[in-house]
């Protein structure tokens, strides 16, 4: 049924022409307020209150049925108790109504029960033909059309850019206000609640075809229709509509395999970092900046470059600026030499030309500076946006101008004749009232982002975004080995040997070895290679080696290599069951970096790719990087760029530094092959990857496959 809930099914629910208000009640506060703001929004003579006693309400006559009704309805509010819910959709779809806004809590987030009395309603839900918005929510409403089939005190009737949607209803109200108090108009406000039916990723999908909404907010504990989300993720980045997302609660995610050192690096916030980074989406962590976000986004659209140039008439808002930005690298860029000459020109002689820009007091006395300066500011190559940073009332008479109206028309004048997006920032968070709002009218000024710290924030989050954006709708150029692993079953842990087959098959580098099965042979197989050895057990039953005694690392010399050929096989004989598949015989590796590059399968993303810096000592740095599959090698480059390593790469101190792309395009092709390798792979993981200049391989491998393959 989820495959029927498209954009066009969902323009019967979120754009109806009547409503039919079931379980409508004096007594209840969700009857009232919903049937108040239905009324307030001129759509009172398109609701039909439906009372299974018939009795007068909200000072209306009511229908005992939704079949009593006897005209069509698009939407049904069910304010009906859990009890009853099933008798009422019947009734419902008896009367022809498809779409369904369940307000009942004690569903599904009320433990077993409540979740079998879900699975219940959405079964009959289906067998009627209907969707379902919700249940254990407070409704929807849609600002454009003023249908707000909502039961939430204080809706405005303004609408705006932004749609807001939530899974947390009580949540709502607030966010809803500060919308309103920053001036952020919203054009949807839908609350989610448990998602049975309709998930964020379906009303998503909605709202990127909707011609009202530029930008979406989203508050949400979790993504119950991953692929969904996905799909409708990658529509909205296509069309130029930022998704912003503020994601509460984290936790570890349960392991998929007790092998792999990567599962240890993919938790659940970690996978959800991932995923948005993956798809464009911006992630905050709170609702000012989810709001403020959105609402910049929506008004300022894509951005050519992600550099922020800033005009301010107060040199302390530039230092605030200035250290916010290097808090969270938003890029100010260092202007070039032509705009650096034209600000000169403007300002006066005790003017400091740089970028934040003080435009001095000067501009109190000239107000032109100020459009003079935005003008320039705006046209310098490495500037894709510019904060102006000045005050705006709240509060003042409106028999009387205001007395700074002259400079903010002229910093009006300046976003006028702009080369670029221009954004109007204020250096506190205060309200957007009546009185501002003539002040901005009159200056020609749509827009302004309220606080320094949180414009700062916006800005970077939305040239972050821009150019993620941009990359998602560019041709993806992938190395994708074909691979035939002619190596046994697929089934549970492979040893080393069958990993190193495996990655030899599929073109990745491997550091040789030999496989023996005697100390004779151990000794002859050292003796091919120069220097120093690495002696391993080789078993998919024990797959820690060194854990167990089952590794020696830097043995000369025969007598050597035959008491670490013996110590390691008695190491493994000490291990109940373990299969013993013979000893590994390699030559040492000096020198370079050892990374972990592996890849796991998430259980609702799917695979997930992770690059960790230390090797063996991957759990002690905890410096890793994620993504899902597929990664491109101008993608794994960038994932070596977000290490806090990447130093170490780059030849720090003196020491060589690695091929950078040459390891990029290893680690794309370790990402291909693991698709190729199909739905019962569990885990690949190559740990330590080394990388010595323009040397890259693998010093040992891991692959696991799903028991039940």
């Amino acid at each position: 049924m989820t495959s029927q809930i498209t954009p066009e099914r969902l323009a019967s629910l979120f754009r109806p022409r009547s409503v039919a208000l079931v379980g409508a009640s004096d007594k209840s506060g969700f009857s009232l307020t919903t049937y108040r703001n239905l009324l307030k929004a001129g759509f009172g003579d398109r609701v039909f209150l439906v009372n299974r006693r018939g009795v007068e309400t909200h000072r209306r006559p009511t229908v005992t049925s939704c079949a009593a009704i006897g005209e069509p309805v698009d939407v049904a509010f069910m304010m009906v108790p859990q009890a009853g819910m099933l008798d009422a959709l019947t009734d419902a779809a008896a009367a022809g109504i498809r779409n369904a806004v369940v307000l009942s809590s004690g569903y599904g987030e009320a433990g077993a029960a409540g979740r079998r009395a879900q699975t219940e309603l959405v079964a009959h839900a289906e067998s009627l033909g209907m969707v379902l918005l919700g249940p254990n929510h407070l409704g929807f409403a849609n600002f454009a059309e003023q249908v707000p089939v909502a039961s939430i005190p204080g809706l405005p009737r303004e609408s705006g850019p932004v749609a807001l949607l939530s899974q947390s209803g009580a949540s709502c109200g607030a966010m809803v206000d500060f919308a309103a108090m920053t001036g952020i108009g919203l054009s949807y406000l839908v609350t989610l609640g448990n998602e049975a039916m309709i998930t964020a990723g379906h009303v998503l999908d909605y709202l990127v075809d909707d011609e009202h909404t530029r930008a979406v907010a989203i508050f949400m504990e979790a993504i119950r229709d991953p692929e969904v989300f996905r799909a409708a993720a990658r529509r909205a980045a296509e069309a130029g509509k930022a998704v912003v997302v503020l994601k509460a609660g984290s936790s570890e995610l349960s392991a998929r395999t007790a092998a792999a050192h990567t599962g240890a690096l993919v938790g659940d916030d970690a996978t959800i970092d991932a995923i948005f980074r993956d798809l464009g989406v911006i992630r905050v962590d709170t609702v000012e900046d989810m709001l403020i976000t959105a609402g910049a986004a929506a008004h300022l659209g894509r951005l050519d470059r992600p550099g922020i140039g800033v005009v301010s008439i107060s040199g302390g808002a530039c230092d605030i600026l200035a250290d916010r930005a290097d808090d969270i690298g938003a890029p100010l860029p260092t202007i070039a030499e032509d705009t650096v000459a034209q600000l000169t020109a403007i300002l006066p002689e005790y003017g400091t030309v740089q970028n934040p820009l003080d435009v001095t007091g000067a501009a109190i006395i000239d107000p032109g500076i100020f459009t003079r300066c935005i003008e320039a500011m705006s046209a310098d190559p490495s500037v894709g946006v510019v904060a102006v940073i000045n005050t705006l009332p709240w509060q003042g008479s409106d028999s009387k101008p205001y007395a700074a109206q002259t400079a903010i028309n002229a910093i009006g004048a300046g976003i006028g004749k702009a080369a670029g997006p221009v954004v109007y920032v204020s250096q506190v968070v205060q309200p957007i009232t009546a009185y501002t709002r003539r002040v901005m009218d009159e200056a020609e000024i749509p827009y302004a982002v309220p606080g320094l710290k949180q414009a700062v924030v916006a800005l970077r989050n939305i040239g972050w975004w821009s150019e993620t954006t941009r990359d998602l709708i560019s041709p993806r150029t992938l190395d994708a080995p074909q691979v035939a692993p002619t190596i046994r079953d697929r089934r549970g842990p492979w040893s080393e040997e069958s990993a190193r087959r495996l990655l030899t098959e599929a073109g990745i580098p491997v550091v040789p070895a030999r496989l023996v099965n005697s100390a004779d042979d151990a000794v002859a197989a050292a003796a091919e290679f120069d220097g120093a050895v690495a002696v391993k057990i080789v078993s998919p039953d024990i797959l820690h080696k060194s854990d167990l005694g089952g590794v020696r690392l830097g043995v000369t010399g025969d007598g050597e290599v035959r008491r670490a050929y013996r110590e390691v096989v008695a190491a493994a004989e000490a291990v109940p069951d373990a299969r013993i598949e013979g000893v590994l015989v390699s030559p040492m590796r000096s020198g370079g970096v050892e990374l972990l590059v592996g890849v796991v399968r998430d259980p609702q993303w799917g695979l997930m790719l992770a690059v960790a810096l230390g090797g063996v000592f991957v759990e002690v740095l905890r410096d890793s990087a994620l993504t899902p599959l597929p990664v491109t090698p101008a993608k794994a480059r960038r994932l070596l760029e977000e290490l806090r390593g990447l130093p170490l790469l780059q030849g720090a101190r003196g020491t060589d530094p690695a091929d950078l792309d040459a390891l990029a395009a290893v680690i794309s092709r370790v990402g291909a092959l693991a698709e190729a390798l199909g739905e019962n792979l569990e885990s690949l993981e190559i740990n330590p990857l080394r990388v010595a200049g323009t040397v890259v391989e693998a010093l040992d491998a891991l692959v696991t496959w799903k028991d039940d393959a």
